[in-house]
C-alpha cells in the first residue's frame, strides 16, 4: 500500500466495514419504523425496539472487536479533544479524519445511550410495575424525541462535514470507500 503523501489522485481507502454501514443502515430504518409505528396498537412497536437494542448491543461488541475505524478507541474521546475540534470546527480550521472526527465520536456516544434508553424505558412499560405509567410513558417519549433531535444535528455535522472536506459521507457510509489522505488534511 502507498504511504498517504505518495497516493494518487482520486484514490479511495476502505474506511467502514461491511458491519459497520449494514448496522448504520439497519439503524436508521429501525428507528424510522419504531417512529411510524408508535401509535399503532399492536406488539410491532415492541418487537421493532427489541431488534434496535439487539443491534445497538451488536455495535457495541463491534466497538470493542470490530475493525480500526469500528473500534471505540478509534473515534471515543475526552472532552478536552472534543471542545477543541469544535472550536477548530467554528473556525474552519478543523482537520479531516479518516475516521469519525471527535465530535461524531461523541454524537455516536450520546445516540447509542439515548437510544439504549428509550428502548428500556419502552420495555419497562411492558412490565407489571410500570405498565400504564404516565411518567415512563413521558420518559420513553422524551428519549424518543431527543433521538430525533439529534439525529437531526448528525445530519447537520455529516452535511458540514461533506462541504467543508469536500467528500460526501453518505456516499462512504454505503460503499464504505473515503478519499485517500493528503498529508497536510488527516489526522
Amino acid at each position: 500500500m502507498r504511504s498517504p503523501d505518495t497516493q494518487k489522485p482520486g484514490a479511495t481507502l476502505r474506511v467502514w466495514d461491511p458491519f459497520v454501514r449494514l448496522f448504520h443502515w439497519s439503524l436508521v430504518g429501525g428507528m424510522a419504523a419504531a417512529w411510524f409505528t408508535s401509535s399503532i396498537r399492536s406488539d410491532t412497536h415492541q418487537w421493532i425496539g427489541l431488534g434496535v437494542a439487539a443491534l445497538v448491543g451488536l455495535r457495541i461488541v463491534w466497538g470493542f472487536a470490530g475493525s480500526r475505524h469500528a473500534r471505540f478507541a478509534n473515534f471515543i474521546k475526552g472532552p478536552r479533544v472534543v471542545l477543541n475540534y469544535i472550536g477548530a470546527l467554528a473556525w474552519g480550521t478543523e482537520r479531516r479524519y479518516l475516521g469519525h472526527n471527535p465530535a461524531g465520536g461523541a454524537m455516536i456516544l450520546v445516540l447509542l445511550t439515548d437510544i439504549l434508553i428509550t428502548v428500556l424505558t419502552g420495555w419497562l412499560m411492558t412490565t407489571d410495575a410500570w405498565y400504564g405509567d404516565d411518567a415512563m410513558q413521558l420518559a420513553h417519549s422524551a428519549f424518543a424525541y431527543s433521538v430525533v433531535g439529534l439525529v437531526i444535528f448528525h445530519l447537520g455535522g455529516v452535511a458540514l462535514a461533506s462541504l467543508r472536506h469536500r467528500e460526501n459521507l453518505v456516499r462512504a457510509m454505503v460503499t464504505g470507500q473515503k478519499r485517500a489522505p493528503a498529508p497536510e488534511d488527516v489526522a
